[in-house]
């Protein structure tokens, strides 16, 4: 009798346990994000890597603190005289996701004076 009532409380903690074990990284996943796919949507103005190869500034080896800073501003209720999209797009970022661009943008080598990459 003892082993049936231990089989039966086994057999109910199996699927809460696993449940649990499939729940915990997915709550985890949620909380981090992968930059490189936030930056994607920059690439569409700033271009590849943050390398503008038109009128756009490029934002590729910027310093961080200044990029951080200048999102921030974009973000914020007065945002920067004569600001396009920039305003409407940084609003869609948290402070943590900005900060993340910004240390992402600064560690990408900027473009070279002639426009061509070093080999």
């Amino acid at each position: 009798m003892h082993t049936v009532f231990r089989n039966a409380r086994v057999a109910a903690l199996v699927p809460a346990l696993l449940a649990g074990v499939v729940l915990l990284p997915s709550a985890a996943a949620q909380s981090t994000f992968d930059v490189t796919v936030l930056a994607g949507a920059c690439a569409n103005c700033h271009g590849t890597d943050g390398r503008s190869p038109g009128g756009i500034p490029s934002i590729a080896g910027r310093p961080e603190s200044i990029l951080s800073s200048q999102l921030k501003a974009f973000k914020s209720d007065t945002p920067p005289t004569n600001t396009t999209v920039m305003d409407r797009l940084a609003k869609g970022f948290s402070d943590e996701e900005l900060d993340a661009l910004a240390r992402h943008f600064s560690q990408i080598k900027p473009q070279s004076q002639s426009g061509k990459e070093g080999l």
